[in-house]
């Protein structure tokens, strides 16, 4: 049996459905470095509450953010997508005044802080609807390499006060964003062990119980530290951003001179075998 040279061997072609393209190359533009060196780092807070266990810990994680100097922080509620009538025959508050986010406006954002409550182990539909939505986001990656986190709250201490968080970040790996974690940096308070007490090194979480409970003393700390870690995070990724990205803008600068023959000669360029031009 002939060996067939892996020269000569060609990729079948990555076909994608007519409606969706392939996202492009995100290049750098010098207005992207201008505003990186000069603006705050701007951070939203994300979430969706239906009895308030979410919007009080969103509540404390922006206090937090904001204690942190050079950041800018601001509070957005995700739609609602239950009628009215649904809500109030569950027995659920008016929402606060809290702006509603589109999903284009994620990409205001330096750094974005998800919360909701569980549904069976997973994050609530009402949220997971918004994250639906932001598919234009994914096709231009406007959000890749920004900075994420994630609060949650449960009904139970096995309600998925772990599983929660950790089902969502599927959706911070899709639109290429880094998960920020609480980790233990909140200390002694992630080894309590004499109360009852949400969260975990995913990040800050409460438990509604029968709707009746609110959030400890406890709880609303780590919340306060979750958004002043995430916005101390937030704030340095910023800084470091506008020399990155010049580098990034020169080398595919570089590179795209290349590829077009400008620099060098095409048989110079040393590449191994699944390299060459015919090759997917």
């Amino acid at each position: 049996m002939a060996m067939t040279s892996p020269h000569s061997y060609k990729c079948p072609k990555f076909l994608l459905p007519p409606h969706i393209a392939i996202p492009a190359p995100l290049l750098p533009t010098d207005s992207n470095l201008q505003n990186s060196a000069s603006m705050a780092a701007k951070i939203y807070i994300v979430y969706y509450s239906m009895y308030g266990h979410v919007a009080k810990l969103a509540e404390e994680i922006e206090k937090g953010a904001a204690s942190v100097e050079g950041v800018e922080v601001k509070l957005w509620q995700v739609p609602e997508t239950l009628s009215d009538d649904v809500l109030t025959k569950m027995g659920a508050p008016s929402k606060k005044d809290v702006p509603i986010i589109t999903p284009t406006e994620l990409a205001e954002a330096d750094g974005v802080i998800f919360g909701f409550p569980t549904r069976f182990g997973m994050m609530a539909a009402q949220f997971k609807a918004f994250m639906d939505a932001t598919g234009g986001l994914w096709r231009t990656q406007q959000l890749a390499g920004k900075p994420a986190g994630i609060f949650y709250s449960t009904g139970s201490q096995g309600g998925g006060q772990e599983t929660t968080p950790l089902t969502a970040i599927t959706q911070l790996v899709h639109h290429g964003m880094i998960f920020v974690p609480v980790g233990y940096t909140f200390g002694a308070g992630m080894f309590e062990m004499e109360q009852v007490k949400g969260g975990s090194p995913y990040g800050s979480g409460t438990f509604a119980g029968d709707g009746s409970r609110v959030a400890t003393e406890l709880e609303l700390q780590q919340a306060f530290h979750q958004g002043k870690y995430f916005a101390g995070i937030a704030k340095k990724l910023k800084g470091s951003a506008s020399s990155w990205m010049l580098n990034q803008k020169q080398d595919m600068g570089r590179k795209q001179m290349e590829m077009e023959g400008s620099v060098g000669a095409p048989d110079t360029v040393s590449k191994p075998p699944y390299m060459h031009s015919h090759c997917c």
